[in-house]
């Protein structure tokens, strides 16, 4: 598990890269073509929108994989072994919670209305599911990211359990 976990990380960090470099480029383009053309490009300020937003949520999903996420840390510092291991649990179960209920299923819901209707964007005239498929991409990658992690609480959680055994 921990193998895929690293391809998973290898594979996400190159896209994440890619999509800067793209967007970095895209927005050099606008600005190229704005000021020293004087004849903007018609579809790179929409480029760069939506890639600002697979860049953002792609990243979360990424950041939530190498336990870098935004959290209040108070209470996991003050508490060790089997304590600590089961507030881990409890914080990866929520996070999974949330990620298939809203990012996954909430998401592909949402991709499978704007395809059902047919939402094109204006300038790139691409149907805006496409956009949108990033939620249900990252919450299936979250998801996974927190099924890792409670297989390794776990695992900790059986270790803590024998010493305990051990001490007694």
């Amino acid at each position: 598990m921990k193998k895929v976990k690293n391809i998973l990380d290898f594979i996400i960090k190159w896209a994440l890269v890619i999509l800067m470099a793209g967007m970095t480029i895209n927005v050099l383009w606008q600005v190229f073509t704005r000021f020293v053309l004087q004849n903007p490009s018609s579809f790179t300020e929409e480029l760069a929108r939506y890639s600002l937003v697979w860049t953002g949520i792609l990243s979360a999903a990424y950041v939530a994989g190498q336990k870098m996420h935004l959290a209040i840390d108070l209470l996991p510092l003050k508490l060790t072994g089997k304590k600590h291991i089961y507030l881990e649990l409890f914080i990866q179960t929520c996070i999974l919670a949330f990620s298939v209920s809203v990012m996954l299923i909430g998401g592909l819901r949402l991709v499978n209305i704007t395809l059902t209707l047919n939402q094109i964007s204006a300038a790139l005239q691409i149907q805006v599911g496409y956009v949108y498929m990033v939620l249900p991409i990252s919450g299936l990658i979250i998801a996974f990211y927190s099924v890792y992690f409670i297989y390794e609480h776990l695992l900790s959680l059986r270790v803590e359990t024998k010493k305990q055994i051990t001490n007694n």
